[in-house]
């Protein structure tokens, strides 16, 4: 009896040992497991950039090299219908995003898990920004830089400077396209934003510190883009790049060059 009992004791022993074992193995494992996690949605959102870019050349090839508007809301454009973004309507109850400029190449429907949206930032983490209140995209497009008379809000004081086309653009491996992007507005979430805002604004022949860039360094402290040349690339935050602590937005660098506006201080009025 005595030696059943010592060898049940043993067995409850060595079953408390394993358990500990268990768990100190996978409180280590747990960061690494983590962090693999957070590379592959990194992988992911770069693949993604990189389609997005693709059906930006692919829309300039279409238009003698001309880049796509970040957004038509003009009546003489649009006629009595919503405004149309580049990735699709803007209008309350629904979004036809086979009317963004972006359809005919990529055909991905806005969904959580399009080519639209970065999987770092999934739909529910972030505010919908568009009247619909439903998933547009969490990539910002350089339309300040790209097509500034087609750049919604902005475009009362820069539409006056050149739309570029592909040729046009200086040093397009190192302009951005497309971008991680957020807004924040305040609250518990972000906002998501399909604008990529640059840190300077342009006003009637000044330039003033814009308050709220839309950079998102989401990515484990870097964002990623899509430069106009086609290539993806990923960028590491600088602390006092940071406009938005809480949700990490800012910018790339303190200067519209080279990464936003490149020839940004050329900029005059008519």
């Amino acid at each position: 009896m005595g030696m059943r009992t010592a060898r049940s004791a043993l067995s409850l022993i060595e079953m408390l040992v394993s358990i500990a074992i268990i768990a100190a193995m996978l409180a280590i494992l747990a960061p690494a497991l983590a962090g693999a996690s957070r590379r592959a949605r990194a992988a992911a959102c770069q693949a993604r950039l990189r389609e997005i870019g693709a059906g930006l050349t692919m829309y300039a090839d279409a238009h003698d090299g001309r880049l796509m508007p970040l957004a038509y809301t003009a009546p003489e454009i649009i006629g009595s219908g919503p405004p149309v973004y580049w990735w699709g309507t803007n209008e309350a109850g629904q979004v036809d995003h086979e009317r963004g400029f972006l359809w005919p190449y990529l055909q991905s429907p806005l969904s959580t898990t399009s080519v639209y949206e970065c999987p770092q930032q999934p739909f529910g983490s972030y505010k919908p920004q568009g009247a619909a209140k439903r998933v547009t995209s969490t990539y910002g497009y350089n339309g300040y830089y790209l097509s500034p008379p087609h750049a919604t809000s902005y475009s009362w004081s820069i539409g006056h400077m050149r739309w570029q086309t592909l040729s046009s653009v200086k040093d397009a491996a190192s302009v951005f396209a497309f971008a991680d992007t957020m807004l924040d507005l305040g609250g518990s979430q972000p906002w998501n934003t399909a604008l990529l805002d640059p840190p300077w604004l342009y006003s009637s022949g000044t330039w003033s510190e814009n308050d709220s860039p839309t950079t998102s360094f989401r990515h484990d402290g870097r964002t990623q883009a899509a430069l106009v040349d086609g290539h993806v690339e990923s960028f590491r935050l600088q602390p006092a790049w940071l406009k938005s602590r809480p949700f990490r937005i800012g910018s790339v660098g303190h200067e519209n060059g080279p990464h936003y506006v490149p020839e940004w201080k050329a900029w005059r009025e008519p």
